[in-house]
């Protein structure tokens, strides 16, 4: 009887929501009507919505038996039926004691419908209820249907692409190809992001985006966003929101956006323990997560590690000058070695029906290696020397993440309060050491000496968070809250050199602490029209200073940055949405970090301590059309730079390129992106779309040789396709493609991905086993980068070897039940305030509605669907 429970809790769902779907446009409920209203006592109620049913005092208990054994009916659904427009207006399900209530019913004239998979369908008719009612109706005995089903097949229809008043969600969960991978492999899926072969992503052609986990910041993400999300496995991810426009409630930076990546949690009572593990030419993977609640109290436990290897490079670099006669040519070729885990631990208590405590510890942890042979031909006039270098560059990183969450419903619905506390801390050692040979009289290698450079370094990050909101009326609602984000960068740094006089060593100290303030202001009309609108204040403080020069004097700031979202849904398929927000980039460490890398001796880079934080004002329009199985979504956007942090290179009289960081950029984007999915068949989804934006790049340098200026288009497209069939057996195949990137100084090639999946899932639906394959049609392929100035011109060649072909296996262990859930707005720290590059602290407030597109997943034996997964059909 268990899977007829768990089918009995969908089928209510269902029956509630097609009931609601039923209504007139206009009747009694509002236009963005839920039908799960048995809810209503425990979860958040969006003002506006169908929770806005007529309340009253009355009251409605009993229980229900089995009519063979006497034994308790769990799990029923019940539905509250308003005679006169024979509509449902509340309900509920049954407990394990078979017990149910309901408490605040209406005046009037009702019935009872009650149903259960495996019994006959039930109704009370007659039923009277006035303010004083207190009905008890007793034991309530329940028949077993004499039709006894031999199968149950239940086929959902997951929701790929959902778009709310502020974003865009993209659900991948069903993503069979990036099994055993990482979140890079699901970024490359979603739409409006590119990422680059190195893992560096963007949004709309900026790299200025924010990166969130559940909701909440790292500090690994402060180092390095590429690092970051080949730590967190793909397995482990439920969707991907994109925050083109964020509300005040986010913090003012990510000057493209916000990308928040959420990932599976355990809504079952009980334990399971799920083991994954893939091997293929490049890589191999392990990961186990488990889960456990008994009750009020849940955790939760996950490892994960990966490993690449096989993983040869190879890359061509020429600089030649323009006021000097030089011209360097440079060879390289190396060995990549690296290995990333996490591991985390979860705990979460609910104190009581309207409170809860959560915590969580996170351990992360990359190791880098790269063993690099380099060759270099350095011709200065008429004279040319040859010179060879074997580097050993060590890149270590490991991020510890706590937080504690207390969270409250005050006395009446969407009525919210919340304390969120965060500590963490990346220690980052990022070394090198070279040898260094000439070729002596009789063209042999030798030895001439020895460098290196030992940069020790920690990113730590402390904050708490008061946040409020409480509705106005039944369509409006009011959020407030407060935060302080007190971090602390240090960078130790030194150099030892056998052949000449090394730099002096030198350290960074960077204390910056940031105090921030919002209002938000949401209005919902029946006209399903929404307005979200909001500031938000920081004040920015900084202490900071560097070896003997001292204290650098960096001057605090404040920025008051607001910011309105408008959404309109015209009949049932099409909403319009108009955002408007400004936002700023703070510097990270990777820009601050004023240790000199030498490592290749001819291309030097080096961070600015000094910089400032860049403006930008963005402005979108966006259209998208849902109807039967297609779903289109069309947007428009401007995005204008001030004081834009650019890479800076310069070159000495011999050759020396010398990279950094500066506040000279103004950029202007005009952009548009078109998205498309379409369902044929129930079987098979076809989703594609592509991406165009003009950009216009200039500097403000007075230096004449930095002065630069660059424009043109930048186009991408992608393509994806699944097909599901029978039996379990399932296959996905897509492919992406950018074209050449302008930047301030040059131009990168395109370059393109595509990958192909097959998956077949066991019979009893606890495991899988399947291929995965990426650019497995060359061995290599290669980018082209391109920089120009006024004194010199550089060209690189990088051939990437990224051929892969990989196993995965995954099986569960352990008993699941399902129970009903007391669905929380889950506050969080959300520190998305730094240049590195990242939805909500929680569901999104707004009222506005939502436009689904589905796709196919594939059919499940006797296991139902979750209902969050949109339509379900029962055969």
């Amino acid at each position: 009887m268990k899977i007829s429970r768990l089918l009995a809790v969908i089928l209510f769902m269902l029956l509630t929501c097609f009931s609601v779907m039923a209504q007139p446009p206009g009747g009694g409920r509002g236009g963005n009507s839920g039908g799960d209203s048995r809810l209503r006592s425990r979860e958040a109620v969006i003002p506006g919505t169908a929770e806005d049913a007529p309340k009253g005092n009355g009251k409605i208990k009993g229980v229900l038996k089995d009519s063979l054994s006497n034994s308790p009916v769990e799990f029923a659904a019940l539905s509250l039926i308003d005679i006169k427009t024979n509509r449902p207006i509340d309900g509920t399900t049954t407990d394990e004691k078979g017990e149910f209530s309901m408490s605040k019913v209406a005046s009037g004239e009702f019935k009872i419908l009650i149903s259960f998979i495996g019994y006959k369908n039930k109704t009370i008719n007659n039923v009277k209820i006035d303010r004083k009612t207190d009905l008890d109706l007793g034991t309530i005995i329940m028949a077993p249907d004499v039709v006894q089903l031999k199968e149950v097949e239940v086929v959902g229809m997951a929701q790929m692409i959902e778009e709310k008043v502020d974003r865009l969600v993209y659900n991948a969960e069903k993503d069979i190809t990036s099994k055993g991978g990482d979140a890079t492999d699901i970024m490359k899926k979603v739409p409006m992001l590119t990422v680059d072969l190195d893992g560096n992503v963007s949004l709309r052609g900026s790299s200025n985006v924010r990166v969130l986990i559940n909701n909440k910041p790292s500090t690994i993400i402060a180092t390095s966003v590429a690092d970051a999300l080949k730590q967190i496995p793909a397995d482990m991810i439920k969707s991907v929101e994109v925050i083109t426009s964020p509300s005040a409630r986010y913090d003012a930076e990510g000057s493209a956006g916000i990308i928040n990546i959420v990932t599976k949690k355990s809504r079952i009572q009980g334990g399971t323990l799920d083991f994954n593990t893939g091997v293929g030419n490049r890589g191999a993977n392990v990961g186990l997560r488990g889960n456990y609640r008994s009750g009020n109290m849940g955790f939760s436990l996950g490892g994960f590690g990966r490993f690449n290897y096989n993983m040869p490079g190879k890359s061509e670099n020429t600089q030649i000058g323009k006021t000097s006669d030089f011209s360097i040519v440079q060879t390289s070729n190396t060995d990549n070695k690296m290995s990333f885990g996490s591991y985390n631990l979860g705990w979460d208590y609910d104190l009581d029906s309207k409170s809860s405590l959560a915590a969580n510890v996170r351990y992360g942890m990359r190791n880098f290696k790269n063993m690099q042979e380099l060759t270099t031909l350095n011709r200065q006039g008429a004279s040319t020397t040859t010179s060879y270098r074997d580097v050993d560059v060590k890149d270590l990183s490991g991020t510890w993440d706590v937080n504690v969450d207390y969270y409250k419903t005050l006395s009446k619905p969407q009525q919210e309060f919340s304390i969120s506390t965060q500590y963490s801390r990346n220690n980052r050692t990022n070394d090198y050491d070279a040898n260094i040979f000439s070729l002596n009289n009789t063209q042999l290698k030798e030895l001439l000496g020895s460098e290196g450079n030992n940069n020790a370094s920690f990113n730590q990050e402390s904050t708490v968070q008061v946040d409020y909101q409480t509705p106005i009326k039944t369509n409006q609602m009011i959020e407030v809250g407060g935060k302080g984000i007190f971090r602390q960068v240090v960078s130790d740094y030194d150099y030892y050199n056998t052949i000449s006089t090394p730099q002096s060593p030198s350290n960074l100290n960077y204390d910056q602490n940031v105090a921030a303030g919002y209002l938000s202001y949401t209005l919902s009309t029946k006209s399903k029209f929404s307005l979200k609108a909001g500031a938000r204040y920081e004040y920015t403080g900084i202490n900071a200073s560097q070896g003997e020069i001292g204290d650098l004097k960096i001057p605090a700031y404040s920025n008051l940055v607001p910011s309105i979202n408008l959404s309109q849904t015209i009949g049932k398929g099409q909403t319009i949405k108009l955002g408007y927000n400004r936002r700023l980039q703070r510097p990270g460490i990777q820009y601050l970090n004023p240790n000199v890398n030498t490592s290749n001796p001819n291309n030097i880079s080096v961070g600015n301590p000094e910089l400032d934080p860049e403006l930008t004002d963005q402005l979108e329009l966006s259209t998208s059309f849902f109807k039967n199985s297609m779903y289109i979504n069309v947007s428009t956007f401007a995005r204008f730079t001030n004081n834009s942090i650019e890479k800076i290179r310069t070159t000495s009289p011999e050759g020396v390129v010398t990279s950094t960081y500066g506040n000279i950029g103004n950029k202007k984007n005009y952009g548009v992106n078109v998205f498309g999915n379409v369902t044929f068949f129930k079987k098979l989804q076809i989703s594609g779309g592509f991406d165009t934006y003009y950009s216009d790049l200039s500097n403000n340098s007075p230096d004449p040789a930095l002065a630069s200026s660059n424009s043109g288009f930048v186009t991408s497209g992608r393509m994806r396709a699944s097909y599901s069939f029978n039996q379990g057996w399932g296959i996905q195949a897509g492919a992406f493609a950018r074209g050449r990137d302008v930047q301030l100084q040059g131009y990168e090639t395109g370059f393109r991905m595509y990958d192909l999946g097959i998956k077949k899932d066991f019979a009893n639906k606890r495991g899988s086993i399947g291929l995965a394959m990426e650019n497995f049609l060359a061995p290599r392929f290669n980018m082209k980068s391109s920089v120009e100035t006024s004194t010199f011109t550089q060209t690189n060649n990088n051939y990437l070897y990224n051929r892969g072909i990989r196993v995965n296996f995954s099986y569960r262990l352990g008993k699941m039940n399902f129970v009903e859930q007391k669905t929380k707005r889950r506050r969080g720290i959300n520190n998305d305030d730094q240049k590195d590059g990242g939805s909500d602290m929680g569901a999104s407030a707004s009222p506005a509605p939502t436009t689904t597109t589905p796709t196919v997943r594939p059919a499940v034996s006797t296991t139902p669907a979750s209902p969050s997964n949109g339509a379900t059909k029962t055969n």
